[in-house]
């Protein structure tokens, strides 16, 4: 074992000693039972039991609930530019196998997923963005962003500049203060003039904000779920709800959809789609109002106008505590749009809340068509793109549950 780095040490309890053995990341602030040795918050330490057995190294952050983020289980580990080069360059070689021609827009960095705890690198076109959520990543990113953007260039990557996201509260709960900019460095030396930037996903163009869009500037999970649907609209008349940008919407219309209607309670979100549709030559009429009352509204009349529905919500809960409440929303839109389908018709729906797992989800579904008096037919299952890999171990990881029924 390397106690050159002669990093503070950290006793856990076993219930933590169990979940690092089993590959989760996370050691909470009560299952640390000891600290020895000094350090600077955001510092690595080495984790060891009770028994005095290494069992990992990672971030310590002391104003988290989350105190340690173990980075790695090998005690040879130096932590020195060459190791995170390697991640790096190990993250941007699976993309590249499994995105191959989407290589252009996808997520570099999913997290823990990528062995970078709470930091998102998200590439659109030729822009990157970035979401550092962890104090231990926010004392690195000075060195792993150049070297990111070096490993990029070097295989023939156009970068011409690198957007922090960094506006969301969850940083607080690191101590982090909230911020958006350019990072500037040597390799990034002045910042682009626009802030803009148009991507090309599923044969459909997107103007994406990475300074103001949402998130990073657009949802990236949902790429191979929007082609999915593109390949079932063909002659249909679609309700697509919480359309954000209009991407399903917009790849019902490109699939042949007879009829497409987008529904966001956001005119600024409606305004976007409306100009990526003109953009596209696609035919979609848009409609800001509330999916809520809409679907009431279409029930009531007892309207006839749509065969396929779309429900992709903003996630309806970002905590357990809030589990249970989430589920009648999810329900409620799921018994409505059921309601609305004629006999024969499609029901495409999804959650991206990892709290929402996917046993309450399909519950969910079961009890709202049970409520509707329909029975469901699946069609396809699926989960959030792979450039957002799903670690077995680590629960966080799969959060996007993407349903396509039909209704008999």
């Amino acid at each position: 074992m390397n106690r050159e780095l002669n990093l503070a040490v950290v006793t856990v309890s076993d219930k933590a000693k169990k979940s690092i053995q089993s590959n989760h990341p996370w050691v909470f602030e009560q299952e640390v039972l000891n600290v020895e040795g000094n350090y600077e918050n955001g510092d690595l330490v080495d984790v060891f039991s009770l028994k005095n057995k290494y069992l990992g190294s990672g971030f310590i952050s002391e104003k988290s609930k989350i105190r340690i983020r173990i980075i790695s289980r090998n005690a040879n580990d130096r932590f020195d530019d060459a190791f995170y080069e390697r991640r790096l360059r190990h993250a941007w070689e699976y993309r590249k196998t499994v995105m191959q021609s989407d290589i252009t827009n996808c997520r570099i960095i999913f997290g823990e997923a990528d062995f970078f705890p709470g930091l998102t690198v998200d590439r659109f076109n030729n822009f990157l963005v970035t979401q550092t959520l962890s104090l231990g990543i926010e004392k690195i990113k000075h060195k792993l962003f150049p070297m990111l953007i070096r490993i990029l260039r070097e295989d023939g990557q156009i970068i011409d500049g690198l957007y922090e996201r960094n506006d969301v509260a969850i940083r607080e709960l690191e101590g982090l203060d909230q911020n958006k900019g350019w990072f500037l460095c040597e390799e990034l030396p002045t910042a682009p003039k626009t802030a803009f930037t148009q991507i090309c996903e599923n044969g459909i163009t997107y103007d994406v904000d990475v300074e103001n869009g949402q998130k990073t500037g657009f949802f990236l999970d949902q790429k191979y779920n929007r082609l999915a649907i593109s390949k079932l609209t063909q002659g249909k008349h679609v309700l697509d709800c919480f359309t954000h940008t209009g991407s399903f919407g917009l790849n019902a219309a490109k699939g042949g959809a007879e009829r497409v209607v987008s529904v966001d309670i956001s005119e600024s979100a409606i305004a976007m789609a409306e100009k990526n549709a003109k953009a596209n030559h696609l035919n979609v009429e848009y409609r800001c109002c509330d999916v809520f009352d809409l679907l009431d509204e279409l029930i009531k009349s007892r309207s006839k106008e749509f065969d396929f529905i779309i429900l992709d919500p903003p996630a309806f809960t970002k905590s357990r505590e809030t589990v249970r409440n989430a589920t009648k929303g999810y329900k409620e839109i799921n018994t409505k749009a059921m309601k609305l389908l004629p006999r024969g018709g499609y029901l495409a729906t999804c959650s991206c809340s990892h709290f929402m797992n996917e046993g309450l989800f399909k519950q969910m579904l079961h009890d709202a068509a049970e409520d509707a008096a329909v029975q469901l037919r699946q069609i396809a299952v699926y989960h959030q793109a792979w450039d957002h890999p799903i670690l077995w171990n680590v629960p966080e990881t799969n959060y996007l549950k993407f349903f396509i029924f039909q209704v008999v």
